[in-house]
């Protein structure tokens, strides 16, 4: 029964970590209708979400991976070079949720990782995205080469919202992108490369906290776990980008408002 409740986790977790509806919001709420609790269900809710982050690093393989220049080859050295700002960007972007999140990661674990907080939190992201988009806007970043490290510092503040459970890290960085005037497929691409040392280093900060000393069976339920977020993850990232080519974000508001007035009923019945 344990394996099934896994499988269902880490489906969950691929469906949810890159749409702006916050996978650790729905991670939360799962665990408490599957009854899954202690110490093990939050490592594992964290960990699990490494196998989304890999999803992203194979999608995106070539814009990962550093193009190596060729000897007097200059298209091959500019592609060379606007790869390191990229990163760079990213760098800067993680640092103002990185440095929130070390310093009050415990106490914000402690009140708001709880249904009630998750609802208030997918309805107030929900209001957010709308206002944002029912709202003319002008464009100006098309390329992610136009992102300047200003705009990259300010997405990363936005990230900070997403420190509370049910706002959804996809949708801060979304949302602030979206007000920063980039293009809609620009801001959730630039929101995957800030996932991955989110993440990652989230889940090695959550692991040398409490050590490795988990016991065979937990093992396997880490890495069964693992393994259905990227693959399911990995199919999510596909329909997503292609989606959003067409579409705008409302449809992800909608969801997550009937959710968080669902969350709130459902506490206080």
């Amino acid at each position: 029964m344990e394996i099934i409740k896994v499988i269902i986790l880490g489906i969950v977790e691929g469906l949810t970590e890159f749409l702006p509806v916050s996978s650790t919001g729905h991670l939360i709420l799962v665990s408490r209708f599957l009854s899954l609790e202690g110490q093990f269900n939050d490592i594992f809710n964290i960990v699990i979400q490494s196998g989304a982050i890999f999803a992203v690093i194979v999608y995106f393989w070539k814009k990962i991976v550093p193009p190596i220049p060729k000897k007097n080859a200059t298209d091959g050295n500019i592609r060379f070079k606007n790869y390191i700002n990229l990163w760079l960007k990213v760098v800067v972007a993680v640092i103002p949720a990185g440095v929130i999140g070390i310093l009050f990661e415990d106490q914000i674990e402690k009140v708001l990782f709880k249904p009630i907080p998750v609802a208030i939190a997918l309805i107030v992201g929900a209001i957010m995205l709308l206002i944002i988009e029912s709202k003319p806007r002008t464009i100006k970043v098309t390329h992610e080469d136009q992102i300047t490290y200003k705009k990259a510092f300010l997405v990363g503040v936005f990230q900070c919202m997403a420190l509370i459970p049910g706002m959804s890290r996809s949708a801060s960085t979304i949302i602030g992108g979206l007000i920063l005037g980039f293009k809609r497929s620009v801001a959730a691409e630039f929101s995957f490369f800030l996932a991955i040392p989110v993440i990652l280093g989230a889940s090695l900060v959550k692991l040398l906290k409490v050590g490795f000393s988990f016991t065979p069976f937990e093992y396997l339920l880490l890495a069964i776990g693992t393994v259905v977020s990227f693959v399911v993850a990995y199919g999510v990232i596909a329909v997503f980008m292609n989606f959003i080519k067409k579409h705008d974000f409302k449809v992800f508001a909608y969801y997550r408002i009937v959710l968080g007035v669902f969350v709130l009923i459902s506490s206080f019945l």
